[in-house]
């Protein structure tokens, strides 16, 4: 007859060889490489598929674009809601943005989120997280900046996040204009308008032309 204490040891080696239990069947899709083929996918999983499993939000390509991808297809705006995903900018290494989906709001400034390819897990990147906090850092409560769960540090991520808003799964309304964007684009006019002016008084006249379109 067979001890149970003699099978703890099988019965250990088998756990740690399943590993993490966070492997799941993903509709990966080529767009998301560039145009490669699938077989040139890297073995982990991006966070742009997953996001879109998860939020139903059919955008593809990489995660900087979704936010100028879902104008004129998808809602946006700045307060997070279940199903949104959270469509961050490109900041310090992460060049290509990121995105996540959220899972459920917890109050005006924690939110909770699934997404792919964040925290190493086991030594290994690709993985999923799901239901792991997000919390907004902006002044103005805007939702502008979050911290990120960090898995290895178990906490929050001392980085803050820049966000470009949240992309809803539902169409935009009319004319859909959003506040922070034109705010954006109203503090970049004055910048606009002195680089113009300064080339007018060098003599370039393509300088005064685009000035007068501009209306600045």
């Amino acid at each position: 007859m067979v001890s149970l204490r003699s099978l703890l040891p099988a019965a250990l080696l088998l756990a740690l060889a399943t590993g993490p239990v966070h492997a799941r069947a993903i509709d990966i899709d080529d767009r998301d490489a560039g145009g490669a083929a699938i077989d040139d996918l890297p073995s982990y999983l991006q966070c742009v598929p997953y996001a879109r499993q998860v939020s139903g939000i059919r955008i593809y390509g990489d995660a900087h674009t979704w936010w100028d991808q879902a104008e004129g297809r998808y809602a946006r705006g700045y307060k997070p809601k279940v199903g949104a995903v959270m469509a961050f900018r490109p900041n310090g290494n992460s060049r290509l943005g990121h995105v996540a989906a959220v899972s459920k709001v917890i109050d005006s400034r924690t939110v909770l989120i699934r997404h792919a390819n964040w925290s190493p897990i086991n030594g290994r990147r690709g993985q999923i997280e799901d239901n792991v906090r997000a919390v907004d850092v902006s002044e103005d409560n805007d939702w502008s900046a979050v911290r990120v769960w960090y898995g290895p540090s178990q906490a929050l991520g001392a980085t803050h996040w820049p966000l470009a808003g949240f992309i809803y799964a539902a169409k935009p309304k009319k004319n859909e204009r959003l506040l922070r964007d034109v705010t954006l684009a109203k503090a970049d006019k004055p910048a606009k308008a002195a680089k113009f002016e300064l080339a007018e008084r060098d003599g370039d006249p393509i300088a005064a032309i685009i000035k007068r379109e501009l209306g600045i």
